[in-house]
């Protein structure tokens, strides 16, 4: 009896083992699922909004600049315009605004430069064609990807930096996008000349 007893008190503990060990299994998150919901892809998916042609109102790709005629003020640049200026609303002033990688490439520099404060610059290949990318007016620190490292297209670069700010040389808080042919890194945003555009490629052309 005392034997019949043991082999059902076993069997009752094996079974509450079993049920418990499914129990953390079920729960615990499988590795393929946090690989796909990493705060970098789903920053990337939502900061593509940035990249939407009805943001480019006051300086599109080849408008000629001048302090005068610019719809921006107080304007300090005057010349050709070589990328186009994703703009921001009111609203938008003080929310992060993510910005993803434009295409698929390494990130070639990141620094602090007059005009723009932050800016980034990634090699891509754009219309069968080497480019490199400058994204202009960012957060500086905000940009966590290291140079050399490869990004693809809707990866998180980084974020704005606060309007009228040295994260953007006290310039509005929007986004510079620059695309110029060829890999020597040329961050300029303006050309004096209306020929010298032809180093450049509208990033409008690429907006889906």
């Amino acid at each position: 009896m005392k034997r019949v007893i043991l082999v059902i008190t076993i069997l009752i503990i094996g079974v509450v083992v079993f049920f418990v060990y499914q129990n953390k299994t079920a729960l615990a998150p499988s590795p393929s699922a946090s690989s796909t919901s990493s705060p970098q892809a789903s920053l990337g998916q939502v900061a593509s909004s940035i990249f939407d042609s009805s943001r480019i109102t006051k300086k599109p790709f080849g408008i000629y600049i001048t302090p005068q005629n610019s719809s921006v003020q107080p304007e300090k640049f005057t010349g050709y315009h070589t990328g186009v200026d994703f703009e921001t609303t009111p609203a938008e002033a003080n929310i992060d605004m993510a910005v993803p990688a434009f295409c698929d490439g390494k990130l070639l520099e990141k620094k602090y430069a007059t005009g723009y404060g932050g800016v980034a610059v990634q090699s891509c290949a754009l219309g069968g064609q080497t480019v490199t990318v400058i994204y202009g007016h960012l957060k500086l620190a905000s940009v966590i990807p290291i140079v050399g490292q490869t990004l693809k297209r809707g990866d998180l670069l980084g974020i704005l930096g606060k309007g009228y700010s040295t994260e953007t040389d006290g310039e509005r808080k929007h986004l510079h996008l620059g695309i110029h042919i060829g890999s020597t890194i040329n961050i300029l945003g303006y050309v004096q000349k209306q020929p010298d555009l032809s180093g450049w490629l509208d990033p409008a052309q690429f907006l889906k």
